[in-house]
């Protein structure tokens, strides 16, 4: 039945899922288990990677390994733990994630660390994991995790929208490339979630609210996205449907084409604009 889903989702085979002791991450971690892969579950917190091999269970062959993804050397430990521990790599989800950096004219040190977790984690990974993918004979997959605030890129946590703005271009670019070396054998794919009720997000809000998805509802969408060979996507949330995401992503674009300002849906010269634009 994996299979079916995507090549790669043998049971038997090994996944990798860095940021994936809560959140997303675990959900993902949880569902490729089940479907009898070997998981190694990589995150910082040593008793979160604990309590998330508690909690996948079940007979499950899952390891855990303490990982930094920021730091090239402890991408590597991590790698060399799978191979010794599990074997070759067959899912790879660069999903660790962090925010909080500012804005353009502030925080270096936040810029140092969001940059460090969200983009150079998962550069990191790729130039770890992906080569021996490609060079196998082997279905691969990629997932690499993203955010709509790299794409419409919102005002106020820029170090985030910029990370996550080159995760986007690192994936398409990946993508291709693994499409001209393996002629679809390994695959990359963007996922991009929705509002998701998080550990980021239950630091500020201690119950879910009612907008927001849970990550097994992300994973569940992960999952249908692949059998349909997607690369974005795309989530959907309890408040925005794919049309909205959709008319969000298009304004964005054009503001570049019609030459508005930047940012300009947050412009109250054009926010009368944009409303109209949302409402037809």
């Amino acid at each position: 039945m994996s299979a079916s889903i995507h090549p790669a989702l043998e049971a038997g085979n090994v996944a990798v899922v860095t940021g994936g002791a809560s959140g997303i991450g675990l959900a993902t971690a949880k569902r490729l288990a089940g479907m009898g892969l070997k998981v190694c579950v990589a995150d910082l917190a040593e008793d979160a990677l604990k309590e998330a091999a508690e909690e996948i269970g079940n007979g499950a062959e899952v390891i855990v390994q303490p990982t930094d993804v920021s730091d090239a050397a402890s991408v590597d430990a991590l790698a060399n733990a799978v191979a010794d521990q599990l074997g070759p790599v067959s899912v790879l989800m660069n999903n660790a994630g962090t925010g909080g950096g500012g804005d353009a004219l502030s925080n270096p040190e936040g810029w140092q660390r969001v940059l460090g977790v969200n983009l150079f984690g998962v550069i990191h990974g790729v130039q770890r994991f992906v080569p021996d993918m490609a060079a196998s004979d082997r279905p691969g997959l990629v997932i690499n995790t993203g955010s709509k605030q790299g794409i419409t890129q919102p005002p106020g946590d820029t170090a985030y929208n910029v990370s996550k703005s080159g995760i986007k271009s690192l994936t398409e670019g990946l993508a291709h490339t693994l499409l001209q070396q393996t002629e679809g054998r390994v695959t990359a794919h963007l996922l991009v979630p929705g509002f998701t009720y998080t550990g980021m997000i239950k630091r500020f809000l201690k119950e879910k609210p009612p907008s927001a998805w849970t990550p097994e509802q992300v994973a569940d969408f992960l999952f249908d996205s692949l059998a349909n060979g997607d690369f974005y996507i795309l989530c959907p949330d309890n408040d925005v449907t794919r049309e909205m995401d959709e008319k969000r992503i298009l304004w964005n674009t054009y503001d570049m084409i019609e030459n508005r300002p930047a940012l300009s849906r947050w412009n109250p010269e054009y926010e009368a604009a944009f409303e109209a634009f949302m409402k037809g």
